[in-house]
Formats: C-alpha cells, structure tokens, sequence
C-alpha cells in the first residue's frame, strides 16, 4: 500500500470535520427565546416592543396598538 498513511490522515481529518458540524444545525429553540413578545391579534412572534408597533402599523391599521406596559 503506497498510500496507506495518507489514506488514514485524510480520514481522521475527515473524522474531525464531521465531529466539528455534528452539532448546532438547528437554531430553532435560540430562535423561539428570542421571540417573546406576541401580536395580540394574530399572534404573530416579535422579538421586541418596537417590531410590535411597525407590525401593527402595517397588518393592523384598525386596532389600536397597546401600552408597551401591557407586554
């Protein structure tokens, strides 16, 4: 075997990649604790007071937007 140990380099190199990416794909649950406040008239997540008010500036034009007291 002539490339028997550059054969076994590259697959620990590999190996390691692979253990690197293994975790952390999904940023699901970082997401959702980010989002905590909720539109309150169609629920909508936000991530804070001001999105809240431009959201229901935009969707909402009827409704009154509430107090950042009442979140």
């Amino acid at each position: 075997m002539v490339r028997g140990k550059q054969k076994e380099q590259a697959r620990e190199k590999a190996q390691k990649l692979a253990e690197n990416r293994a975790g952390g794909k999904s940023q699901l649950e970082t997401r959702s604790k980010g989002l905590q406040m909720k539109c309150p008239v169609c629920k909508t997540p936000a991530a804070n007071y001001k999105v809240i008010v431009q959201h229901m500036e935009a969707k909402h034009l009827k409704q009154t937007i509430p107090p950042e007291s009442s979140f």
